[in-house]
């Protein structure tokens, strides 16, 4: 009887995952499992990898996918370190012949996979994150620069495949299961600071499944899509934005589900300017995936995809006063203190102190990047890279990178310093 693994990674449901359902139609037993990174696995730069805030809201989401699994008649088994050990540990105690998963086409997440492969085990990947499985023009074709990658997708006029229903059962679990030693880290205590934008302590905002379609619904049946585009750049509040970014970074929700609830909005209530934003926005999260599977490891290098950049300068001392809000420039460390209170930022003060730290206090671009990897609860190793890299001049930006003036920024999005004030040193 075939028995194989099912690894979770950042596709934490059951609807709309294709490699899961292709796991059941090929296994006659099968075994979900999610790996945890060793708590104490740290960045090059010696950050974690999974900060309090995204801890608290993984948890969620793991704890309702696993009841959604039992529901199904199966369970999720949660263990901790490097998957390449534990997954092997697994497949050996159950017996099982192939492993399958999502693609992530990130360096780490490749080397994982190989390593995996090294140990002559069968993986089937499946890229599934995107809105589409394949472009319009082949991928050596990739357009160097975002609005061409735009124009390109709309000129062709495909639309996403439909979201897929969830598989209503799965296969039953293997024998073996009981010597599978699972663990799992031990849960964060974190509180959600109330002045958070996005309160991931709250029902509405957990990271389960299920709360991310809620809020999914309610958001696009309000006016707050066509209010989109004339608020997106505000600092306060939870309505300025969609929000759904926590959600699809874990995989709770997946970007054909954002889609085709964007479409029955726009269908019901009509098209506006800030529903296309919403897709405009979601093209740009579907960019950063496409230049991962085109250049991979070469987003990592120090330059980037410019040859011709300067290597990166970095001051230590400069670096750890950003990190922790005290770098002297008031709109750039109330937005340092938000991401440490609250593992949320808005998309306009991510830029702003992204562009501070490379522009202002001449700092490497990457240390920002681990740093925002720590303490994100949407951390999402596509777009954090691509946008790091775009506001460096390293990535596909045409003006060679992006220096945001604080000043004029501070004047523009805060100009009666509410925010200054509302993350003010206290």
């Amino acid at each position: 009887m075939s028995c194989a693994i099912y690894w979770f990674r950042n596709d934490l449901r059951l609807a709309d995952n294709p490699a899961l359902l292709q796991a059941c139609d090929r296994a006659e037993r099968l075994l979900p499992v999610y790996c945890h990174p060793n708590p104490e696995a740290q960045t090059r730069w010696g950050f974690v990898r999974v900060g309090r805030h995204r801890q608290r809201f993984l948890r969620d989401a793991l704890d309702a996918l696993d009841a959604a699994l039992r529901a199904r008649g199966s369970r999720l088994i949660e263990v901790v370190g490097a998957p390449t050990e534990q997954l092997k540990r697994i497949a050996r105690a159950v017996g099982a012949s192939e492993i399958h998963c999502e693609q992530i086409a990130a360096p780490e997440e490749q080397a994982a996979v190989e390593s995996l492969r090294a140990t002559d085990m069968s993986v089937c990947e499946r890229w599934q994150s995107a809105l589409f499985e394949q472009l319009p023009f082949e991928l050596s074709q990739l357009p160097t620069q975002f609005t061409r990658f735009r124009v390109a997708i709309e000129s062709a006029g495909d639309l996403p495949r439909a979201a897929l229903p969830p598989a209503q059962q799965l296969p039953p679990l293997p024998v073996g299961i009981d010597d599978c030693a699972p663990s799992r880290p031990t849960a964060s205590t974190t509180t959600c600071d109330h002045r958070s934008a996005f309160p991931y302590a709250q029902r509405d905002f957990c990271g389960a499944s299920e709360a991310g379609l809620a809020h999914l619904k309610r958001y696009f049946n309000s006016d707050l899509p066509i209010r989109y585009k004339s608020t997106r750049n505000q600092l306060i509040g939870i309505d300025y934005s969609t929000k759904f970014s926590p959600w699809l970074a874990t995989g709770a929700v997946s970007a054909r589900q954002v889609h085709a609830a964007l479409i029955e909005h726009e269908r019901d209530q009509g098209r506006s300017d800030g529903s296309y934003w919403i897709w405009f926005e979601l093209l740009w999260r579907e960019y950063f995936r496409w230049l991962h599977r085109r250049h991979g490891a070469r987003l990592y290098h120090p330059n980037g995809l410019n040859p011709k950049a300067d290597l990166p300068s970095h001051d230590p001392t400069r670096f750890e006063r950003w990190c922790r809000g005290e770098c002297g420039h008031p709109l750039v460390d109330a937005g340092m203190r938000e991401l440490a209170a609250t593992g949320y930022l808005s998309n306009r003060m991510r830029q702003i102190v992204a562009s501070y730290l490379i522009h202002e206090l001449a700092c490497d671009y990457r240390a920002g990047a681990a740093w925002f990897e720590a303490q994100l609860i949407d951390y999402d190793v596509y777009s954090n890279q691509g946008n790091w890299l775009y506001i460096a001049g390293r990535g596909t930006d045409p003006r060679g990178g992006r220096r945001f003036d604080p000043d004029w920024q501070a004047r523009q999005y805060d100009p009666d310093e509410r925010y200054r004030a509302l993350w003010g040193d206290r």
